[in-house]
């Protein structure tokens, strides 16, 4: 069994920052297991960009770390209205069927994890209640800055998008952890969530971030720029086409999407193969599917495979070593590209087997992202109402009799007669 600071370690390791690491280790010094939550808004489609906390979970699961996934469906509303009120359910379902399908194609045991829905408890007395101390307490300044990073910002913005912060914050007290766990993008909720909840008296948890991963052509990778993002469900030639597309100059390490996922996901996805193969002494696994290529040196976690006449394939045991490579001009962007795309694919491939022999899953796909150009359906005509005509109208009217004439006409006609 792990130690306490060995634990500490595995939950830890690979994150750009931890804010109240102390009272973690307290927790694991007590023989206790932490308990955790990382949250996602069902908005846009998921992206690639989320196995990097999903592998980062499996870490957690490993030092015995209870995990929640939040599916903040009533965030996702409140954000702006990036998903309207009626498609919130049904992307709430396809973000739990794509998750799972992440999880096992990284080899990590569901088991482990407790789905929550926001709309489950954020709806309650209780929780409106402590949401509206909040406001009589939380300043429009602090409301705003701490949801710049986060919450899409517009020239005039919404109201609910003050709210964000706020309920973020109280989800910590509500589903009961012991730490909150997000991308660096939050960092601004995180010390919100410090500053107010001791002010409601609820205790301040610690929160641990992961780097954030550069887009396909540099700066965030988000759900709503699709040159930007490789989706779960894209076709094979859609990922090789957006990889060959994607800002990669040689030498150039700095904002370099396809090197900070190699650094966040392949290489602790291979890890986590080895490991698993370690634990289960020397038996293969089906997840995650390795990136290593064949007669590779032993410990070799990715491989940059090239013809002889090119110098060969490379074989890297640690990310560093490929990074000074590629700065030194020893990798090729194309080179880089071709393995990086081809370990994606790896990794996508079983996702896409799950969709593709799901077909729940693909109802609810086409439900929670219905095809803007799609036709709507011809309106059926509405049945002709028959409406008489009026009296003397229509085809069959009889012409009208001449009109009687009195005495002094009828003696005149009789006299031009």
């Amino acid at each position: 069994m792990a130690s306490a600071d060995e634990k500490y370690e595995l939950i830890t390791r690979r994150l750009q920052e931890v804010l109240g690491g102390d009272q973690i280790k307290a927790i694991l010094t007590e023989g206790r297991s932490p308990k955790c939550y990382w949250g996602t808004a069902p908005t846009g489609r998921p992206h690639i960009g989320y196995f990097v906390p999903l592998t980062k979970i499996s870490d957690f699961l490993r030092a015995d770390v209870e995990v929640t996934v939040l599916l903040a469906d009533v965030h996702a509303f409140l954000d702006n209205m990036k998903a309207p009120l009626e498609l919130v359910a049904h992307r709430t379902k396809y973000y739990q069927f794509i998750l799972l399908a992440v999880f096992k194609s990284l080899g990590i045991p569901v088991t482990k994890l407790r789905f929550v829905e926001g709309s489950s408890y954020q709806l309650t007395r209780e929780y409106n209640m402590d949401n509206y101390k909040l406001c009589a307490t939380v300043s429009e300044h602090d409301a705003k800055k701490a949801g710049a990073e986060v919450v899409k910002q517009v020239e005039s913005p919404l109201l609910s998008g003050l709210l964000y912060p706020g309920l973020q914050a109280l989800d910590e007290q509500y589903l009961g952890v012991d730490f909150q766990f997000g991308g660096v993008d939050q960092r601004k909720i995180f010390t919100f969530a410090e500053l107010y909840l001791p002010r409601l008296g609820y205790k301040k948890r610690a929160h641990l971030m992961n780097a954030m991963v550069p887009g396909l052509a540099g700066g965030k990778m988000s759900s709503s720029d699709p040159n930007s993002k490789i989706d779960f469900l894209d076709s094979p030639e859609l990922v090789r086409k957006k990889v060959k597309a994607a800002f990669c100059e040689e030498g150039n390490v700095e904002d370099n999407g396809l090197l900070a996922f190699a650094e966040a996901v392949l290489f602790p996805a291979s890890q986590l193969r080895q490991d698993h193969i370690k634990e289960a002494s020397g038996a293969s696994v089906e997840y995650p599917l390795s990136f290593v290529s064949e007669n590779a040196p032993e410990g070799t976690l990715f491989s940059i495979e090239r013809d002889e006449k090119f110098g060969g394939s490379l074989h890297y045991s640690t990310f560093a070593d490929m990074k000074a490579d590629f700065a030194s001009k020893a990798i090729h962007p194309k080179d880089l590209k071709v393995s990086v795309g081809s370990a994606i694919n790896k990794l996508l491939d079983p996702i896409r087997a799950d969709f593709q022999a799901n077909e729940e899953w693909q109802n609810i796909e086409k439900l929670a992202y219905p095809d803007p150009n799609a036709k709507d359906a011809k309106k059926k005509k509405k049945e002709k109402v028959y409406h008489p005509p009026p009296p003397g109208k229509g085809k069959n009217a009889q012409p009208p009799p001449p009109p009687e004439g009195n005495a002094t006409t009828e003696a005149v006609s009789e006299a031009v007669v």
